[in-house]
């Protein structure tokens, strides 16, 4: 039997996949501040001290991950204790770390004062910032917040996230910036009080589950990459009683193909300029909305230039935000 090769063309055309986005056409608005709290993946090296006038000579390097101690798992500082009072032999200890994503094993020697094993070691094994969500997909309750990557401040290295969540923040006062030297939003945090998790920390921001509820009256279209245009556009962020409003900035430059930086602006609103000399820490992840709708959000501050910033398209980060979040 013959079948006729247009009609199979149809029919193949139905029976081939159809890929489409999942992310929202329609997100709830953010511009509120959040506390964000990370507990790391293992505990991270940040500095060495020196034992009696000689550094710890072992292969660790500032950015190591610490997951095992003689063979026993640790997870927080307190784990590193007690691991290390447990189980000492002659001053030593074996170490399971990660570098680069690699395990490696070394040994390091102790020196006991006043009781205490000193480990030649500062480490960390949480952080916890200010930050300002972007925005909340309705539909799948994903939320965006940042723009970037959460990075521990000695090390400037990503933090590796085994858990954490945001929360409520309220805004204290202002530090300004002014150039050469930027300012910061800062804060009073109440941890008890959680909006989500943080499962994902990535370059183009934290993303995660929200439980808070969700203000459907809240609702922005989503801008497609070629609506954005150079021009008049507005920041949505809080700075007083954490009461969300918007700002005028002026967009110099559009760049699709950067992973974060989409978008270089200037601040021209006056109120904000008085209040803050400019962007500030605390501000990325505040939404940047064009003709009434979002198209991304506040990243970076230029240093040298503290009125101008850069932004990440939303489009960047509803992508980034369904393809990593579970």
């Amino acid at each position: 039997m013959k079948i006729n090769k247009y009609i199979l063309l149809f029919i193949m055309s139905f029976l081939m996949p159809i890929y489409v986005f999942a992310y929202s056409n329609k997100v709830v608005l953010g511009g509120q501040n959040v506390g964000i709290a990370i507990q790391s993946d293992g505990i991270l090296v940040v500095g060495f001290y020196k034992i009696n006038n000689t550094l710890n000579n072992s292969k660790l390097s500032v950015g190591d991950y610490i997951v095992k101690v003689n063979n026993m798992e640790v997870n927080t500082v307190d784990d590193l204790i007690d691991a290390i009072e447990k189980d000492v032999n002659n001053n030593k200890v074996d170490i399971m770390y990660r570098h680069n994503n690699q395990l490696k094993n070394t040994v390091i020697e102790l020196e006991k004062s006043n009781g205490v094993y000193k480990t030649g070691l500062y480490v960390k094994d949480s952080i916890k910032g200010l930050g300002t969500l972007t925005y909340i997909d309705p539909e799948t309750k994903i939320y965006g917040c940042l723009g970037h990557e959460v990075v521990e401040s000695t090390t400037n290295s990503k933090i590796e996230i085994k858990s954490g969540n945001i929360f409520k923040a309220l805004v204290t006062s202002i530090t300004r910036s002014s150039n050469g030297n930027p300012g910061t939003k800062n804060a009073k945090f109440f941890s008890d009080k959680i909006y989500g998790n943080v499962n994902k920390n990535i370059e183009q921001g934290i993303y995660g589950k929200y439980i808070g509820e969700i203000d459907d009256d809240n609702l922005i279209d989503v801008a497609n990459t070629s609506d954005v245009k150079k021009g008049e556009a507005y920041i949505y962020t809080a700075l007083d009683d954490n009461q969300v409003k918007e700002y005028k900035i002026n967009i110099l430059k559009i760049d699709e193909k950067n992973k974060v930086k989409n978008y270089f602006f200037e601040v021209i609103d006056d109120e904000l300029l008085n209040k803050t000399g400019g962007i500030v820490q605390g501000m990325s992840g505040s939404p940047i909305v064009q003709n009434n709708k979002i198209i991304g959000a506040v990243t970076h501050v230029s240093v040298d230039s503290v009125k101008k910033g850069y932004g990440i398209s939303i489009i960047n980060m509803l992508k980034t935000g369904e393809n990593n979040t579970k």
